[in-house]
């Protein structure tokens, strides 16, 4: 499932951000996103990604320190993804009726 969702996100990132010139095989799982070795994205992009988070997966990020984490490379912003799916899932199975 990891694997599917990396490119799925890569999709999503793409499609959002308009990078005409860029396939999902172009961009490394682990590769900064905001840095000149990755895919050089600023700050009008993190929007763009914020937008898309809440379009694609229905989660909200609304801290800047979880969207600098959450926005590092693909890999982390899956390990993001599973970890507020996996706490919205444990809090629906968890909360009393």
């Amino acid at each position: 499932m990891l694997d599917s969702l990396k490119e799925d996100l890569k999709k999503h990132v793409i499609a959002q951000l308009n990078l005409e010139d860029v396939s999902p095989a172009d961009i490394d799982d682990d590769k900064p996103l905001f840095h000149s070795s990755g895919l050089g994205l600023d700050s009008i992009d993190a929007l763009e990604l914020i937008v898309m988070f809440e379009q694609h997966y229905g989660i909200e990020v609304v801290e800047p320190q979880e969207s600098r984490k959450a926005f590092q490379s693909i890999s982390s912003m899956a390990d993001y993804i599973r970890e507020k799916r996996g706490s919205a899932l444990h809090e629906t199975v968890s909360r009393p009726s």
